[in-house]
């Protein structure tokens, strides 16, 4: 007679080892979460002027402080950080504005419907306020969006 041979099964301790597999549904619910909440509040913090820009190709500016930006309408009203300023008085309220500023730097934001020489005429007026350093804001052309 031939012996027979028991084979029985090793147990297994699943308390001592630690889980290997990672449970995704959480992470997935808690990222949904936070895109709708992002989606949903993201348009609510875009408050301003609305200016139509015109399209230039330009390399992005990385802001680290603060910048005062000049923006005209197609009104032609003349905002300095959303105050609105006449154009005679804007001049002196640029140099009183910049009076303590080490760098002497402004944005210009401009409607495309703006006439040119109307641009000029501001632009004028912020050379003679002493104004180093004038950059202007457009948006990128559609094609690269």
């Amino acid at each position: 007679m031939k012996p027979v041979m028991r084979y029985t099964r090793k147990r297994q301790r699943t308390e001592e080892r630690p889980m290997a597999e990672i449970n995704v549904t959480p992470l997935v619910d808690v990222v949904l979460v936070l895109l709708i909440i992002f989606m949903v509040t993201a348009p609510m913090l875009q408050t301003g002027i609305d200016v139509n820009l015109p399209r230039a190709k330009s390399q992005n500016v990385h802001v680290t402080e603060e910048k005062v930006v000049l923006t005209i309408d197609k009104a032609r009203g003349i905002f300095v950080n959303k105050a609105q300023i006449p154009l005679a008085e804007l001049g002196t309220r640029l140099e009183g504005a910049f009076a303590n500023r080490s760098e002497r730097e402004l944005y210009l934001r401009a409607d495309r419907a703006v006439p040119y020489g109307f641009v000029v005429e501001v632009m004028a007026e912020i050379r003679k306020a002493g104004i180093d350093k004038l950059g202007m804001i457009t948006e990128p052309p559609e094609d690269i969006k």
